[in-house]
């Protein structure tokens, strides 16, 4: 794919929407090509690999924050692989902090579920009540 692309046919070869598109515009993220006189923007071939990059990098857990520091060491060719390899590794220490903390809301629920009865009326059920409490913790 060598011609310049309409954002459709972008959206289309990168496997999301077109809005997809303009919000990684406005984010910065993606570059928003000239737009001529009574004529539509043109994207270069190379904006499909910069899109799916993006959407990788979300579908791993990055923000768009970090996709964008991302981007830039890719560019940069002082930066190091070492650069790449500390973001990967504080992203895995917020996934790994994510998981604990939603370990420990399991237990919690678990705990609340086997309390109620499942049956009686929502006003007495003990799930409700500890959401409910009005102590502080």
């Amino acid at each position: 794919m060598n011609e310049e692309l309409t954002i459709g046919r972008l959206a289309k070869a990168a496997g999301v929407n077109v809005e997809t598109i303009r919000y990684y515009q406005r984010r910065g993220l993606v570059d928003e090509p000239y737009k001529p006189l009574g004529g539509h923007r043109r994207y270069a071939p190379s904006a499909v690999s910069r899109v799916r990059f993006i959407k990788r990098a979300q579908e791993l857990g990055f923000s768009l924050a970090e996709i964008r520091d991302l981007l830039s060491i890719q560019i940069d060719p002082k930066k190091e692989c070492s650069d790449v390899k500390r973001l990967a590794k504080a992203k895995m220490a917020d996934i790994d902090e994510k998981i604990r903390t939603l370990e420990a809301m399991k237990r919690v629920l678990g705990g609340l579920t086997k309390l109620c009865p499942g049956q009686g009326p929502s006003n007495e059920c003990p799930i409700l009540e500890s959401i409910d409490t009005k102590e502080e913790r």
